[in-house]
């Protein structure tokens, strides 16, 4: 099932109550989720991306990009003279989605270190984005977001130490979804990002979905798929 909006920004209109915040970007029939924790550690506020304007952003999202997870981004953006979505500022977004969501675990700015229950709070949101969205691979990025994932989205927590370098670029299978660790950007070393574009190549060349078409078992030729 496709959903029904092709809005990259905000696509389910969340509007958490805090005065700072980065909602969701990208292609709301995502394959790809990209999971991150919150704007004071993966940034986005300028922007309104998540994952934007940081010192490390360039290389994240580039290694995203040439991963093809992210359409290649033009030169000339800072002059506003490459393609891409419009922002509400009239301007290209310096991001263009290819099959591929970003969100956070904790949308809003938080004031110092977010705690428990504002994790939880913020849950409802990003729980209900992950959802809608239903992406067939999510990648969740640094220890917090890892550990989040594999907690609520497998069955693996218990077993699965949360060991970013072990960790970064790995398949994991989940319930329901296929889990790609990924380190967090701030502590990248030589290699690591090359190791990412490989893994992400590497999937892409696979059955990623994993999907089997249960429509044989049904009256007419349309097809049914199931993960």
């Amino acid at each position: 099932m496709q959903n029904v909006t092709d809005r990259t920004r905000n696509p389910f209109g969340m509007r958490p109550d805090c005065p700072s915040f980065v909602p969701g970007y990208g292609d709301a029939n995502a394959d790809f989720h990209v999971i991150g924790d919150h704007p004071g550690v993966h940034g986005g506020l300028e922007e309104g991306i998540p994952f934007t304007g940081e010192p490390w952003s360039s290389a994240f999202l580039g290694a995203l990009a040439d991963g093809g997870l992210l359409a290649t981004i033009e030169e000339g953006h800072e002059d506003g003279e490459s393609g891409g979505e419009k922002n509400g500022n009239d301007r290209p977004d310096p991001v263009v989605s290819n099959r591929t969501f970003l969100s956070f675990l904790h949308m809003c700015l938080p004031d110092g270190e977010p705690t428990p229950a504002s994790y939880d709070d913020m849950e409802r949101y990003f729980d209900a984005e992950l959802r809608a969205i239903a992406a067939h691979v999510l990648l969740p990025v640094g220890a917090k977001a890892t550990d989040h994932v594999l907690r609520q989205y497998t069955a693996r927590a218990w077993k699965t130490e949360v060991d970013m370098d072990a960790l970064h670029g790995e398949e994991l299978l989940g319930s329901g979804w296929l889990v790609l660790p990924i380190k967090d950007p701030a502590a990248w070393d030589d290699g690591d990002a090359d190791e990412l574009v490989e893994a992400l190549r590497r999937l892409q060349s696979t059955d990623f979905r994993r999907e089997s078409d249960l429509g044989r078992f049904m009256a007419g030729s349309d097809p049914y798929l199931v993960r």
